[in-house]
């Protein structure tokens, strides 16, 4: 089945370039553009795609806002912000929000595909440095640490059990992207992503969360 995009970008030259990187894939469509974050919210009502690539910078309605009047208004579409930016405040704005990833307009075209297919199969996908922006956030957050939350709520995806244990090794990101044959940025993504829903800081904490909940 191909998998349905909307493209969101107030520069028409940007949204034919996006549109023909993703269109030379056989499993991807673009159904719809929209140049402003209004019109975003419309053609994902009647459209419903698979996944909406959102610019930050829009008029009438900014791409992070618009990402979450759609989450404020029942939509499950999973959302890509593209960005010239690696500024904290946007990665951050956006991730509350309820966007599933971060993706910088410098990204490789290789890059680009991955995160689409990456977010489109469920899970998240941050690009070039952001992974330490949101590891600093998780670390110093001025929130109290929540229970434990218990061992049948928490889920890990396919992708994370397959590295949890290799983190639980003491390899480095490098060292797990290496033998399974992904890249150093998706690896520190799945590493965010269980320490997030663990409510841990660093390795340590994993390791003595995971021997509490028993999961590992």
């Amino acid at each position: 089945m191909p998998i349905n995009i909307i493209l969101a970008d107030d520069h028409a030259l940007v949204r034919d370039g996006i549109r023909r990187l993703l269109e030379d894939e056989p499993d991807l469509h673009v159904v719809g553009e929209a140049d402003n974050g209004e019109a975003l919210l419309e053609l994902v009502r009647t459209a419903r795609p698979d996944l909406a690539i959102v610019d930050i910078r829009m008029p009438r309605l900014n791409g992070i806002e618009a990402v979450r009047r759609l989450a404020q208004e029942g939509h499950t579409v999973p959302c890509l912000m593209l960005s010239m930016h690696d500024s904290e405040e946007y990665v951050l704005q956006s991730i509350d929000a309820g966007a599933y990833g971060y993706l910088l307009k410098d990204a490789s075209r290789e890059e680009f595909l991955r995160a689409v297919h990456t977010i489109v199969g469920g899970d998240r996908y941050f690009s070039g440095d952001l992974s330490n922006i949101l590891i600093r956030q998780l670390v110093r957050s001025d929130l109290s640490p929540k229970p434990a939350e218990p061992t049948e709520k928490i889920v890990l995806t396919r992708r994370e059990k397959q590295i949890l244990p290799i983190i639980l090794q003491g390899a480095t990101n490098q060292e797990i992207a290496d033998q399974l044959e992904l890249s150093r940025r998706t690896v520190e993504t799945h590493r965010f992503n269980m320490m997030k829903k663990l409510n841990v800081s660093n390795s340590s904490e994993l390791a003595r969360r995971v021997r509490q909940l028993g999961l590992g």
